[in-house]
């Protein structure tokens, strides 16, 4: 069994009482600390899934091939995608559930146990902060935050509260990645110095939108929430917000962050001492904010005086498999492409999304969140491999079940660090320099800028409470 990177409580309380960070209720929110059902053998799990238009109803789907489990609410700010998902529940023969436009209603509920959180970016740390203060455990999607700050306060909210809470780095779920860590932990590749992330994905552009009413049925105050209220444009909304800096954090916390966290993982490492990244936005002249190419590097120091470095890549067009990531059967494989007048159907890969581990005796790459392969010595003979693969739903609900907090597989601790890393990443691009970031007290050493850039803004009333 592998042991889960252990997160220094001290180091928290240190860093609470340095910035005075903690967390309060907001106004009209009741705070309860023990309010859970004592779960029986037979008792279903009662969740509720906030944000159901994309990966928010793969949340549902998961939760309904569970036997320990039910949906009995969704909410959404789009009365729209509701009516849609009540249909979709209905031709899956799925109980109907009950439907909440705002959140903070759905959280008043006293039948529901646990919330599963699929909202944009933004909410994410606000929404958990809130579950954990109404009593729920909660399983939030990857980032967990939207900045550096408001991630740790979740951390504490977490603790003060005595909640379950699971990040969506379902990675840590996998069977054939647990078997690749064990594998390294036990020498399979020596000494492991470096890891490299890959996050390859054909994005296209998304145009320039022009400012329009904000359709029938859609809550865009809400929508908006903690985030600047700007005019409504259909590339603030559905899926293009991930490439806004209000509400996203690009292709790095959207599919980067999965692979950030598994090579933290493998590393064994935590928050880093320095932090550079540059790129930019390449080809396309539209709306998007985030950069659709990327190269950040991270630099850790050990406690044993040894160093390990991260390297992390985004590509967002033009790109090529590594070391069999991408290629039919490990990772995404190829796809069709559409067809163009007079040629002839062509393929690409569709995604080079991973990880590889270098050691001193080989290297080690995963993929697909089921897969690791290895390649050993300088004739780079094929070594171990395994391929099993994940359910993070039981693996949550086991968990609110037996309320052992410290077995859930993916802790909020871990994603907090793991997003750390995406927010110091962006950080640096943004402002075009090298960030020396302290690890103890969470914040850049001397840059004030940086610091300010890392701890946000809020819209009243959504704001993440900073004192209890």
């Amino acid at each position: 069994m592998i042991e889960k990177s252990e997160i220094n409580r001290r180091k928290f309380l240190k860093i609470g009482a340095k910035t005075g960070a903690g967390l309060a209720a907001l106004s009209g929110m009741a705070v309860v600390t023990h309010p859970e059902r004592v779960l029986g053998a037979n008792d279903r799990v009662r969740v509720a899934v906030a944000g159901v238009r994309g990966q928010g109803f793969v949340h549902v789907q998961g939760y309904a091939k569970e036997p320990n489990a039910e949906v009995t609410a969704i909410c959404d700010v789009d009365e729209n995608i509701l009516r849609e998902r009540l249909a979709d529940m209905e031709k899956l023969g799925l109980p109907k559930p009950k439907t909440y436009i705002d959140y903070r209603k759905l959280l008043d509920d006293k039948s529901i146990d646990a919330v599963s959180i699929a909202a944009p970016n933004h909410w994410h740390s606000l929404m958990g902060i809130w579950a954990c203060q109404a009593g729920k455990d909660v399983y939030i999607e990857k980032p967990c935050s939207h900045n550096l700050w408001e991630g740790r306060q979740l951390v504490w909210a977490a603790r003060k509260y005595n909640r379950v809470v699971m990040h969506g780095t379902q990675a840590r779920s996998a069977g054939g990645y647990l078997e690749g860590i064990k594998r390294m932990r036990e020498g399979l590749i020596g000494d492991v110095y470096m890891a490299r992330g890959l996050c390859f994905k054909w994005r296209d552009t998304i145009g320039r939108k022009r400012v329009e009413p904000v359709p029938p049925g859609v809550h865009y105050d809400l929508w908006t929430g903690p985030a600047p209220l700007k005019p409504f444009t259909r590339n603030r909304f559905h899926y293009n917000w991930h490439w806004i800096w209000d509400t996203g954090n690009g292709d790095l916390g959207n599919q980067g962050v999965h692979e950030i966290d598994l090579a933290r993982w493998g590393l064994g490492v935590g928050l880093p001492n320095k932090v550079s990244a540059i790129g930019g936005h390449f080809m396309f002249d539209d709306d998007q904010e985030t950069p659709n190419t990327l190269t950040a590097s991270f630099e850790f120091n050990l406690p044993d005086g040894k160093r390990r470095m991260l390297v992390f890549e985004v590509r967002h067009w033009m790109t090529n498999t590594e070391a069999e990531i991408g290629t039919p059967g490990f990772g995404a494989g190829a796809q069709a492409l559409p067809s163009v007048a007079g040629q002839a159907p062509r393929k690409q890969p569709n995604a080079v999304c991973g990880n590889l581990f270098y050691g001193s005796k080989g290297y080690v790459a995963m993929s697909g969140y089921d897969s690791f392969r290895s390649w050993l010595g300088e004739t780079q003979d094929p070594g171990p491999t395994a391929t099993r693969g994940e359910n993070r739903w039981a693996s949550f609900l086991d968990c609110v079940r037996s309320r052992r907090p410290e077995s859930v597989n993916a802790p909020i601790e871990e994603g907090h660090l793991s997003c750390a890393l995406v927010h110091l990443a962006n950080a640096s691009y943004r402002l075009g320099r090298t960030l020396n970031f302290d690890p103890e007290t969470e914040r850049v050493i001397g840059d004030v800028e940086a610091n300010q850039l890392l701890r946000g803004s809020y819209r009243e009333p959504y704001e993440v409470p900073e004192k209890v």
